[in-house]
């Protein structure tokens, strides 16, 4: 399936490290965003090996079916991770989301730990694919919260799950039928946490609203504005954005 994407990643405005990762190869039609957490250097290491590792096993394991390739990935991903950061004082504890889309002809499987995002983009409209593996979200899932009210609480970015701090790690796996002209958006919380999913796919639908016409360009210059846009309320964390177009 040709794939047109786009993918930045940027500092912020608070922090003095970027600590996201991200990784798009059309060829092979795998990107991943990482955020990672942990110390001075943790998180930035957490999330560098998960883009280099993800890719690793999934070169190396053609064969496998779609579905279990990224989840075994991930679970590659995880296991060695932990084991640096076990080997290393400096790096113990550290950890990283991980959000990570394989495209196989007309379907697309979604790999989710975390709560990186991944978003379909369709007919003007944005559907959230994944699922948020955060204290908010179980307290949404249980119906503490709505989410309006979620985005108050003080511990709305406390992670349940992330890729290298556990011994075993549940992946949740998507699957999606991929129509041409579908646009899907890959972010950190630096994106979602800060620009809300109106605005959002507004800055999209103005930049693009015809997918069929979409070009290099504009999906760079979209990308460029949610980040703008991100930093714009704030800017407190890194802003890690992969735009995708299905062209047929």
């Amino acid at each position: 399936m040709p794939l047109l994407s786009e993918g930045q990643t940027d500092i912020g405005r608070k922090r003095k490290t970027n600590q996201d990762s991200i990784y798009l190869n059309p060829e092979k039609n795998l990107f991943i965003v990482a955020d990672g957490m942990g110390g001075h250097n943790g998180g930035d290491t957490a999330s560098k090996l998960a883009v280099n590792l993800i890719p690793e096993y999934v070169v190396k394991n053609p064969d496998q079916g779609a579905n279990a390739l990224l989840s075994e990935a991930i679970l590659f991903a995880n296991n060695s991770i932990r084991e640096k950061g076990n080997s290393d004082p400096k790096l113990e504890g550290m950890g990283t989301t991980v959000v990570s889309m394989l495209f196989k002809s007309s379907s697309l499987m979604i790999g989710n730990v975390g709560d990186s995002r991944g978003y379909l983009i369709a007919k003007n409209k944005i559907y959230q694919l994944t699922r948020d593996h955060s204290m908010i979200q179980e307290k949404i899932a249980l119906g503490v919260y709505t989410r309006e009210q979620g985005a108050k609480d003080p511990h709305k970015n406390v992670l349940v799950r992330t890729v290298g701090f556990e011994e075993k790690l549940d992946v949740d796996i998507f699957t999606y039928k991929v129509c041409k002209n579908d646009l899907f958006l890959m972010c950190s919380d630096g994106l979602h946490g800060k620009v809300s999913e109106s605005d959002i796919i507004h800055i999209i639908n103005k930049n693009i609203p015809d997918p069929s016409t979409g070009t290099q360009e504009i999906l760079n210059k979209t990308v460029k504005e949610l980040i703008d846009q991100a930093n714009a309320n704030g800017g407190q964390d890194n802003i890690s954005i992969v735009l995708i177009l299905a062209r047929a």
